[in-house]
């Protein structure tokens, strides 16, 4: 493959030819038209059900589905071809595929067949469950707690099943795996993100929070950016993250109705050292609003830049 410069990166190529660097701030590029309409090499969506725990609640047991999307060319027989796997997360009052009823798999597909990106598997979950009501407040308790099912019971689910390059669905293999895999979300997703980072960094490498801020400290409307800012900078460092490795890409759109809690957030972050461009990033989509446009993106944006 040849060398891919994007407008607004940076020309520092790796040795695969992919550019290694982009600006630590800028625009996000529109979608071309084309990467939204049907792919001539297509890519299938399937669901998968799996048992977990309402970990939110009573920790009772509960079966769940989640939507997988395969690339073009995937064989459930060829144990030797591995795959990168990206896991995306809904917003408030969303449902697992969401993602794929909302043009990404048309975006997946072109990505891929266009050589901007690997063949990647991508997992569209959600952190409700049947008994959910959905209302604001119980759904920020219920995301909260996905990280305790992500870890114990949908990533080994996913990872059992898919050719990933975890080589089982131990522990210890999904850890050794974590430079493989990647989560983001949107809104409430985003949120999510930045808590899976806090939470679950020794599984995954590459993060994509799209339109909202770290909630480990507070809650909306009570974003406490700093002291969020201040555990994340500490974790980066009492976990040698610097060394092994992670990436935010953060977005957020010019129009969009929360928008503050983002730019808050990446200001804080920005203004701190330890957050380099090879660790985190900042992109604003102008004239973006607080939907799936935006998302897809974002996605068209950050999904090159990641799995170096």
């Amino acid at each position: 493959m040849g060398t891919r410069i994007r407008p607004g990166l940076t020309k520092a190529v790796a040795e695969d030819g992919f550019v290694a660097a982009i600006e630590q701030t800028g625009w996000t590029n529109a979608v071309p038209s084309e990467y939204l309409a049907e792919a001539g090499e297509q890519g299938k969506v399937e669901a998968l059900t799996y048992y977990t725990k309402n970990y939110a609640w009573d920790s009772s047991d509960i079966r769940k589905t989640t939507y997988v999307y395969l690339p073009y060319g995937y064989d459930e027989k060829d144990t030797e071809t591995r795959y990168n796997i990206l896991y995306l997360m809904h917003g408030w009052g969303g449902h697992a595929g969401e993602y794929f009823e909302y043009g990404a798999k048309n975006l997946l597909d072109n990505l891929i067949e266009k050589g901007d990106i690997p063949p990647i598997i991508v997992v569209s979950a959600s952190f409700y469950n049947e008994s959910s009501t959905g209302d604001f407040s119980s759904s920020i308790t219920e995301f909260r707690a996905f990280h305790n099912e992500f870890e114990k019971d949908l990533m080994p689910a996913v990872e059992e099943k898919y050719h990933t390059f975890a080589k089982s669905a131990s522990d210890e293999d999904l850890r050794a795996s974590r430079d493989h895999r990647a989560f983001g979300g949107f809104s409430l997703g985003s949120v999510t993100t930045w808590l899976q980072f806090c939470y679950d960094y020794d599984y995954i490498h590459y993060f994509l929070p799209m339109s909202g801020s770290c909630w480990y400290y507070g809650t909306y409307g009570d974003f406490q950016i700093e002291k969020n800012v201040d555990f994340i900078e500490q974790l980066v460092k009492d976990n040698d993250l610097d060394d092994r490795g992670y990436f935010i890409y953060h977005a957020v759109g010019t129009n969009d109705a929360v928008k503050s809690q983002s730019l808050d957030m990446a200001d804080e972050m920005l203004g701190r050292d330890i957050f380099t461009p090879d660790h985190y990033v900042f992109y604003q989509k102008d004239g973006g609003y607080h939907d799936f446009n935006a998302v897809m993106e974002y996605m068209y944006n950050a999904l090159p830049e990641f799995f170096r």
